[in-house]
């Protein structure tokens, strides 16, 4: 079918924005709702972290936001505090890391990278973004519950999960918590099966798997992840729904509340533990990888030079998505597990690091003596593989099952994890928007407001987490709602206040990100076909979309997505679809 008679539908409103299924239009729904949940995400952050710096204070926004039942005369309570917590890490990890990054950038990307008209099926791409945006609904609207949302911290362990009457949040808002979980798996799915079928069996002529730029590895192995873990977490969800609405008691076990034995036997929430955690680690991944692959296109191209160790690159995303299946464990070295399967989990976590150090230095060493074009897109991929690595290195202690129980469930584990997927990701989701906003939208973003965003972003961004790291080794516990009940931790408040100054700083400085963003979509200066004078195939698209990408014949690829500043050539970028001349040599380091 050619691109003349794809496109001659007369295409409505409804077909065109709303039930649309041309993967860039899909890839800006996914955008959109990723940033709306991120802004709840993030306010809610904002509510409790103040609760912690100024505990028992009186706000007006408490009272503006949470009504008098949960905040009354503007104090918050603290099963409020718990819901904040558990739907902020669900919002932020689910419906904007892994919704966001992957959502967006493999639907935009693969396609358009590979050399196809469009996902393998286009239909399936449609309704994985549906349920997904139903699942947000859901999500937000257990906000609105009586009882509360669910507060059972976001790995909603039982039994405070799996008993109504436990806490206020355990009724309706969990059950709510479980239906939206389990139809953003089905969403989840849908979109990886999608996106494995395209990578393997769409690819324009020429595009082997050694010319894929490491952005659609590392889409096709996050994707491939998912599909093996996340029918793990829905297994675990449904047997929890068993639990609470059924009478079963697969995660309980003699169990008494305010006097009264309840009818459970033979169930064990540890149980629970390994089946969410077989999910929640190679989760880390699925988050990482999409932004560390976006980090490596968008450095290679601001470098203006090939890719260091482009193969070492992608066996190394294969060994950390193998390795992220087996090590799920280390969240549970304080579960009373056996000490030697602690030994176990302990040596798989700590090799995880060597493939993590393989794209550490290999951005450093594609950086180093390039040409670097300092846009605000290379700076957030930069900032990524400094928290990257700042992050990753506690990881090396809490993966340490002997050092772990010290620190385990403090702040110095919400430091560690915060900045290795929840700030990385993040910089990675930037550093794509920047990237790729002329291709999306077919304008530029404003570069000195990109610039301000970065640098009060990084600057926060380790302000507030940087001091976390020494509250958690001083012993200072998580998910507390006050910690004026332990004179111990007095000493600690000043802290806490300066940590909650960086947090609001730094998240009402996102609104120069909006205003760019929005702003740029309908007023932003008119891009050129290939702004970043960039190799890959989707700078060949025209800068009007059209459905199926390519006017004409899809383009034929005679080398890899690299090279960059290549001896014999006159431009510093030969794009993949120039033919190789005679007696050039083909790189792949």
């Amino acid at each position: 079918m050619s691109a003349h008679e794809h496109g001659h539908h007369k295409e409505t409103f409804i077909t065109k924005y709303i039930f649309s299924l041309d993967h860039k239009m899909i890839a800006k729904q996914y955008l959109i709702t990723g940033l709306i949940m991120g802004v709840i995400g993030v306010m809610m952050s904002i509510l409790f972290r103040m609760q912690i710096a100024w505990p028992g204070e009186s706000f007006g926004i408490f009272k503006f936001l949470l009504g008098e039942k949960f905040a009354p005369d503007g104090v918050m309570r603290n099963d409020i505090y718990l819901a904040l917590v558990t739907i902020h890490g669900t919002i932020m990890v689910f419906f904007v890391l892994t919704a966001g990054l992957s959502g967006t950038f493999s639907n935009l990307l693969i396609p358009l990278q590979i050399g196809a008209r469009d996902m393998a099926s286009g239909f399936m791409n449609m309704l994985s973004y549906w349920l997904f945006f139903l699942s947000s609904v859901i999500m937000v609207s257990s906000l609105f519950i009586e009882s509360g949302p669910a507060s059972a911290g976001w790995t909603i362990y039982p039994p405070l999960s799996a008993l109504p009457q436990a806490i206020p949040g355990s009724g309706l808002g969990m059950t709510l918590w479980l239906v939206s979980m389990a139809i953003f798996i089905a969403s989840s799915l849908m979109g990886s099966l999608n996106y494995v079928v395209t990578v393997i069996n769409m690819r324009t002529k020429g595009m082997t798997m050694t010319r894929l730029p490491l952005t659609i590895w590392a889409f096709f192995v996050t994707a491939i992840i998912g599909i093996v873990s996340f029918p793990v977490l829905f297994s675990a969800a449904l047997l929890l729904i068993f639990d609470r609405s059924f009478g079963t008691s697969f995660y309980l076990s003699d169990i008494f509340i305010s006097g009264e034995v309840l009818h459970y036997q033979g169930g064990s929430p540890v149980l629970f533990e390994h089946l969410f955690w077989f999910l929640g680690h190679p989760e880390v991944y699925i988050v990482l990888l999409p932004a560390l692959g976006i980090t490596s296109e968008i450095i290679a191209t601001n470098s203006r030079k090939p890719i260091f160790g482009y193969r070492a690159m992608v066996a190394s995303i294969l060994a950390i998505a193998f390795l992220s299946t087996i090590v799920w464990g280390h969240h549970m070295f304080v579960s009373g597990m056996n000490p030697f399967l602690g030994s176990v989990f302990t040596f798989t976590t700590l090799l995880i690091a060597i493939p993590s150090a393989v794209k550490a230095f290999n951005y450093i060493t594609t950086l180093w003596k390039g040409n670097l074009q300092l846009n605000p897109a290379m700076l957030f991929s930069i900032g990524l593989v400094s928290t990257f690595i700042s992050g990753g290195l506690t990881g090396i202690i809490l993966g340490d099952s002997t050092l772990d129980i010290n620190v385990h469930d403090t702040y110095f584990v919400v430091a560690h994890f915060h900045l290795v997927m929840g700030i990385s990701a993040l910089y990675g989701f930037f550093a794509g928007v920047y990237h790729w906003f002329p291709k999306m939208f077919g304008r530029m973003m404003n570069k000195t407001l990109g610039y301000v965003h970065f640098w009060v972003t990084a600057v926060c961004a380790y302000g507030v987490f940087f001091p976390m790291h020494f509250v958690g080794m001083a012993g200072l516990p998580r998910r507390y709602y006050t910690n004026s009940a332990f004179p111990l931790f007095d000493e600690l408040t000043d802290v806490n206040v300066l940590i909650t100054v960086f947090a609001i700083i730094g998240a009402a400085f996102q609104v120069v990100f909006f205003w760019n963003f929005f702003y740029s979509i309908f007023y932003g200066k008119k891009a050129t076909q290939n702004p970043w004078k960039s190799n890959t195939l989707e700078w060949t698209t025209p800068v009007e979309h059209i459905h199926g990408n390519w006017p004409g014949e899809i383009p034929e690829v005679h080398r890899w997505a690299y090279d960059y500043s290549k001896p014999g050539h006159d431009d510093d970028f030969v794009p993949q679809t120039v033919p190789m001349k005679e007696g050039e040599e083909q790189l792949h380091h």
